[in-house]
């Protein structure tokens, strides 16, 4: 809750920030900000707490995915270094939706209310609708913007009918009061049809917003249109809290009555994993290859909430920081990349290790990450999933799973080819002292995670 209060606090304050001459000051403040916000909430870690009659619970598991999400986003911010420089009129205002958006987040970690899901949801939705058009000079942000907002706003009907539908069927919001309802209904298989249709569409709703196949159409377009920048937020601090979020409602409320959900659930993380690994290796541009990967990492995820034992909420913990470390640093040097060459395609790192020694070795050991190689977070990330759905009897979906990892090899190691094995496409690509120290802070990070699983994989 602490968290809560600072976040709303500092993005309101930097508000005012803004009104100052100079927007250099606001970056740094930014950085301090989350900073405090960070050892605020390690600070709570074993003492757990309740607030506004048990809607909202502060345990190790939401201390922990919000740990991930600030940290995701002091590690984003180096990158918006450019808006710094061109003195952006709206830089006080993007921070603060940022904040804004990390209140949705934990909100999400955090919620012991359907009602309270619902409120952290459009929190976080509302304040992405607006960064995802926020180049207004850009038609391609203008449509991101208002193609996310459209379909976002029907998952969202679709989401909240499913949780009226819920409510009806066991009359009540609360997540563990679902629980005794939903469990009592399949032991005595007399299943309501209204809680199936009301999980169902909770199902969809909250897929929509993590880009679970076949409700992932809208992840593409909207992330090639987002400015890069607000996507790596994008692609990892939603997907993370949404993950959590996903998790917590499943294996509080449903873990009873698998037979209602199973079925469905299992088939769309087949779904995903086909559509996000098979797409990403039909695309020419990085940032759509980028989006389809975050489509693809959405299957690995699903297969930890298909599992259900007590590997699996450190499994989603441990993938997130693993996948969002990496995927910011990638995303981060596109940006630096795509700003001074203006390119958005494998072509724009052409010749990189010559050019810029520094990029290309972090790129290559976040494209491996994201494969999965040996010695980085992602393998042992993915290795935590598959112990997790082994237990279940699952081997059939892990040996899929590796298959579909082995088709990401061609598509992240393209980066990899294209920096040290083509001649350099522009002059030497210029990065900032704190981007780069945040390049390299992540780098270690993940070769951390890769080598010292242990410091994290059971910590819940």
């Amino acid at each position: 809750m602490n968290s809560i209060i600072l976040l709303t606090s500092f993005g309101i304050l930097n508000l005012f920030i803004g009104f100052s001459k100079s927007k250099k000051i606001i970056m740094p403040l930014v950085l301090l900000f989350l900073a405090i916000v960070f050892v605020v909430n390690l600070i709570g870690w074993n003492d757990t707490q309740t607030y506004f009659e048990r809607m909202l619970t502060i345990d190790n598991f939401a201390i922990a995915f919000t740990g991930v999400v600030v940290l995701t986003t002091i590690l984003v911010l180096p990158f918006a270094q450019r808006y710094v420089d061109q003195q952006d009129e709206s830089l006080a205002e993007y921070f603060s939706l940022l904040l804004f958006s990390l209140v949705g987040a934990i909100m999400m970690v955090a919620y012991e209310n359907l009602l309270m899901l619902f409120v952290g949801i459009e929190i976080l939705s509302i304040s992405m609708y607006v960064l995802a058009g926020s180049d207004k000079k850009n038609l391609k942000s203008n449509e991101a913007g208002l193609k996310y907002f459209l379909m976002g706003s029907f998952a969202t009907g679709i989401l909240l009918f499913g949780i009226v539908l819920i409510y009806g069927a066991t009359g009540t919001f609360y997540i563990s009061e679902i629980s005794s309802a939903a469990t009592a209904q399949s032991n005595n298989e007399l299943t309501s049809p209204l809680l199936g249709m009301g999980l169902l569409f909770t199902l969809i709703g909250i897929s929509f917003k993590v880009s679970v196949a076949p409700f992932h159409f809208w992840t593409p377009d909207v992330y090639e249109g987002t400015p890069t920048f607000f996507m790596a937020f994008m692609s990892t601090v939603v997907k993370a809290a949404g993950f959590a979020g996903f998790y917590k409602l499943m294996s509080v409320s449903f873990a009873g009555a698998q037979d209602i959900w199973f079925p469905t659930l299992i088939a769309m993380t087949v779904v995903t994993l086909a559509i996000g690994n098979i797409g990403a290796v039909a695309q020419n541009s990085f940032k759509r290859m980028m989006a389809y990967s975050s489509i693809s990492h959405a299957g690995y995820l699903m297969i930890a909430l298909l599992s259900f034992n007590d590997r699996s909420e450190n499994a989603i913990l441990f993938y997130s920081l693993a996948y969002s470390v990496s995927t910011v640093a990638a995303l981060g040097i596109l940006k630096i990349v795509a700003d001074q060459r203006d390119d958005v395609s494998y072509n724009a790192f052409n010749g990189l290790g010559r050019t810029n020694p520094l990029l290309a070795a972090v790129m290559a050991i976040s494209m491996c990450s994201l494969g999965g190689i040996p010695l980085t977070g992602g393998f042992f990330g993915k290795l935590f999933i598959f112990s997790a759905a082994l237990e279940q009897d699952l081997l059939w979906l892990i040996i899929l799973a590796i298959l579909m990892a082995a088709v990401g090899f061609y598509y992240y190691f393209r980066v990899i080819i294209a920096m040290y094995m083509r001649e350099p496409s522009g002059e030497r690509v210029q990065v900032s002292a704190l981007a780069s120290f945040a390049l390299i802070f992540m780098t270690v990070l993940t070769f951390v995670l890769g080598i010292a699983p242990g410091l994290l994989s059971n910590i819940l």
